[in-house]
């Protein structure tokens, strides 16, 4: 992932020196684990641990100078590792392990720490969206089908039902991290051939992983499953960016981003408020959607193993997590620095001349004894003239013959309050969420 969408904390769980650091862990307590059932001896495994090389830049760059000789990058990193200890108790390193051992153990434990951040994160979101959905539990605007002014709303209850998307994209989170969190250590096509169950036992108890049957790589619908968690963090981070690059358009003018001081909206036009934000989300949930596609098709491999995913999941794994981690602290920015403009939105509700209140009337002629059809033609015909002659819908039923009920039937009708009188619910449900 380039530098700009990377944040270092989750950059920390995918770099070269955090991953070979985990294959030295790997490796180690298996070393160890061996020992424990007798085929090590104790003095070589503690030699192992004792003398384990340091994993930092240096180390990284021995085992791509070495990968150039064995073009293997396990075997290299087995070779530097071994070398480190010296003989004779470097030689037990790797012993009765396949390099998918290692790699997959590591992936899956790099996978569920990315999970833990991103459960964090998703948590820190969901405390702002709580909380701006509470402060605008009764802020009143007009709710839009097709992008036309449809019937009242509040901008709380519309942020109540972002609050509830990023909670349930949580839960699926916490499901891929329980998924994910496993590991093998049975050897070359997973019989345990050369390896005692014991020993994967003990790592997956060390690494707080779960032993799971494996062929020589761990199924790789685990790894889908994770990729689709973060593509669904990017699908609701895409959904909520694209409501407010609508609600900040200059025609509307209902929200707007943070501006800071010193900040340049355009090069060329002074005046220039983008929705960069949003935007940029917007376009990074489009990559998480297309990882995902590309670990779907990591799942199909021939039969015991090839290394036809590997290569894609360089990139898609961490990429992935970095990008649902960014878009996610983002969006939490964003929010926290959004600007709300209530007089705006209740003037634009206004906008329509009242025929947001269409369908209460229709029903109030409906109720005092018209038939549906009647109602609805009467209500139609005045409405096309309201908006076609922008006059008052209400003063154009006000005076149509047709319409016989009485004017409190209309009042009614016409109450903005009562519209809305149940809007808050959404907003109410949010007091049932863990937000720490």
């Amino acid at each position: 992932m380039i530098p700009r969408y990377t944040l270092p904390e989750m950059a920390n769980v995918f770099s070269d020196v955090a991953r070979f650091d985990r294959y030295l862990e790997i490796e180690l307590l298996a070393t160890e684990a061996h020992a424990a059932i007798g085929i090590v001896p104790e003095a070589d495994a503690a030699a192992c641990r004792a003398n384990a090389p340091t994993v930092d830049d240096e180390f990284v760059q021995a085992v791509s100078d070495r990968e150039a000789v064995t073009d293997h990058d396990v075997a290299a990193f087995v070779d530097v590792v071994q070398s480190a200890i010296g003989a004779p108790a470097g030689a037990w390193i790797h012993y009765g392990l396949t390099s998918s051992d290692v790699v997959d153990t590591a992936w899956c434990w790099m996978m569920r720490d990315a999970c833990d951040q991103l459960i964090a994160a998703s948590t820190e979101l969901l405390r702002t969206l709580v909380l701006l959905a509470r402060e605008h539990r009764d802020t009143v605007m007009i709710g839009r089908t097709h992008g036309i002014h449809a019937e009242p709303t509040t901008f709380g209850a519309k942020v109540a039902l972002w609050a509830l998307q990023v909670d349930r994209d949580r839960t699926r989170l916490m499901a891929a991290r329980d998924t994910v969190g496993v590991c093998k250590l049975s050897g070359a096509v997973g019989t345990y051939s050369n390896i005692d169950p014991a020993i994967e036992a003990h790592v997956a108890t060390a690494l707080g992983l779960r032993a799971v049957p494996a062929t020589q790589v761990i199924a790789r619908d685990r790894h889908a499953e994770f990729l689709y968690a973060c593509a669904s963090v990017g699908a609701t981070m895409e959904l909520v960016a694209v409501e407010l690059r609508h609600l900040q358009r200059t025609e509307l003018s209902e929200v707007q981003e943070g501006f800071k001081p010193g900040q340049k909206g355009s090069s060329a036009m002074p005046h220039k408020r983008n929705p960069i934000s949003a935007e940029t989300i917007s376009g990074l949930s489009r990559v998480l959607r297309g990882n995902l596609q590309a670990g779907l098709q990591d799942v199909a491999l021939w039969h015991e193993r090839d290394i036809s995913h590997s290569s894609v999941e360089r990139i898609v794994l961490p990429d992935s997590a970095l990008l649902a981690y960014y878009v996610l602290r983002r969006m939490n920015r964003l929010l926290q620095g959004l600007q709300v403009f209530p007089e705006r939105m209740l003037a634009n509700l206004q906008s329509s001349f009242g025929l947001v209140f269409s369908q209460p009337v229709l029903l109030g002629l409906v109720q005092a004894g018209m038939s549906r059809d009647e109602a609805y033609r009467i209500v139609q015909d005045n409405a096309g003239r309201s908006w076609d002659e922008r006059r008052s819908f209400r003063e154009l039923l006000d005076a149509d013959p047709r319409v016989t009920v009485p004017a409190a039937v209309l009042d009614d009708a016409f109450d903005l309050q009562r519209s809305v009188r149940y809007a808050g619910r959404g907003v109410d449900v949010l007091d049932s969420l863990r937000v720490g």
